[in-house]
Order: C-alpha cells, then sequence, then structure tokens
C-alpha cells in the first residue's frame, strides 16, 4: 500500500492512508480497513440503540481486541477525517474513491464501484419533478438502490436535491442493500454522515430482498442485518413512522 499515498486524491484521504501504512504489520491493508470500516458502522449505529445493539457491540469488541489502546485511538482519528473531509465537501463518494485507490477491489471479489462522475450525472438525469409531486401529495418521497456499492448513487441523488432546494433530510427516505457485508458498510458510514434518514439491507437483493412493514416502504421488516441511519429516528421521520405503524393496526 505503499504506493497509494500517490494515487489519492485530497489530504484528508492521504492521511487515512499513512495511518493505514502506520498500523500494518500484524494485519494486511485490507484487514484494517475492513475493521476500520465495520467498527465505525458499529460506532454509528450504536448511537441509534435499538434490538441488536449488544450483538454489534460484541462485534466491534472483538474486532478492537485486536489493537492496542493507542492503535484504537488511530482508527478514530481515521473516522474523523472521513467525517472532515465530507463535511467540507458533501459532494463525493470518498469511501469508494478511496477504497478503489488503494487497489482493494481486486481483492474484493472482483467487484468495481462506479466512478462518483458517472453516478453524479445519472442522479441529474432523473427530473424532480415526480419527486416534489410526491412530496405535495404525500409529504416525502423515496428513493433506493438495491445494488448500493459505497453508496455513490445515493450519495449524488442527495447532492442533486439540495442544489434543487430540496431539503432531503427531511423530504426523502434512502433506501440501500447490497450483498456484501463491507460495502453495505460504506454506504453506511456516508449516508449517515450526509443526514439521510433511511436504511441499508445486506443481503442478496434478488433472492432475499428487503421487506416492509408499511406500504410506502417507511418501516422495514425487523431483521439483524438492517441498519437505520441516526437521521431516520429523527423528529419528522419518527412522527412518520409512528403514523405508519397506527395505519397498520400497530399500538405499540
Amino acid at each position: 500500500m505503499g504506493r497509494a499515498v500517490t494515487r489519492v486524491r485530497g489530504q484528508a484521504q492521504k492521511n487515512i492512508v499513512r495511518m493505514i501504512e502506520g498500523l500494518s504489520g500484524k494485519y494486511s491493508g485490507w484487514a484494517i480497513w475492513q475493521d476500520f470500516i465495520i467498527m465505525s458502522a458499529i460506532s454509528i449505529a450504536n448511537t441509534v440503540g435499538g434490538a441488536y445493539r449488544d450483538s454489534r457491540e460484541a462485534e466491534f469488541l472483538a474486532r478492537a481486541k485486536k489493537y492496542s489502546k493507542t492503535e484504537m485511538e488511530v482508527f478514530a482519528q481515521m473516522l474523523g477525517e472521513v467525517v472532515a473531509a465530507m463535511d467540507a465537501n458533501p459532494d463525493q463518494d470518498f469511501l469508494g474513491d478511496l477504497f478503489m485507490s488503494l487497489g482493494l477491489g481486486d481483492e474484493w471479489k472482483g467487484q468495481f464501484f462506479t466512478p462518483y462522475s458517472v453516478c453524479r450525472c445519472m442522479a441529474e438525469l432523473q427530473s424532480t419533478t415526480a419527486l416534489v409531486q410526491d412530496m405535495k401529495s404525500n409529504g416525502w418521497a423515496s428513493v433506493n438502490d438495491p445494488a448500493c456499492g459505497a453508496g455513490a448513487l445515493l450519495v449524488a441523488f442527495a447532492n442533486v436535491c439540495r442544489d434543487s432546494g430540496i431539503n432531503y433530510q427531511t423530504s426523502v427516505l434512502f433506501v440501500a442493500q447490497d450483498l456484501d457485508y463491507l460495502a453495505g458498510m460504506m454506504c453506511y458510514i456516508q449516508m449517515s454522515l450526509l443526514g439521510c434518514a433511511g436504511y441499508v439491507v445486506i443481503g442478496d437483493t434478488l433472492a432475499h430482498p428487503g421487506t416492509c412493514v408499511d406500504d410506502r416502504g417507511l418501516i422495514p421488516t425487523p431483521r439483524s442485518n438492517i441498519w437505520i441511519t441516526p437521521m431516520y429516528n429523527r423528529d419528522i421521520w419518527a412522527v412518520r413512522q409512528l403514523a405508519a405503524k397506527w395505519q397498520k393496526g400497530f399500538r405499540t
């Protein structure tokens, strides 16, 4: 991974690469990246709570015990770099781009992420007229990516909404699914940091598509492979979930 610093873009990505290289020794760069992504995702998810908090915390601790206290502080610094970079420029697939720059795609089942520029173009081709009409008629609209990867298409869609004057944090439900756990966690981190309300389902979209309690996909059927973003439980979205449950006859 030593040459990766010359391939990545931006100081934040370079800082993360150097931190990964500093941790390398006992473990490969691939293993460190995997632990970083999964532990970061669990850290975000467990702020929300829920039925699966304890099992996810156990997974976090199982991965964390491989590292010293000082090394764990480096992981926290790496996540800080991601937060700062996406705050400075939300219009990017930070994790997906870095993943591919590190050459990890070759090791990861031969899969490669669509460049963000292509995803942005695809998102811009979608007319926001129907989206706005859905919001006017139903209070909010939804978008789904059944093969989300690191979430580039959903990130691009959120940015197109923002540029069109649409507050996606209160008006758009983001639903993602991917067969690969690591990809889903990268998507989950980026959706969470952008304040997207929604959830990520880990599983085969064709064989085991995500299902929902309500008719509009607002409330996913409870399963351990569903990761709820922090914004999904905030304010107006919590009220919408409660209303949907009442409409379906749920009283708790």
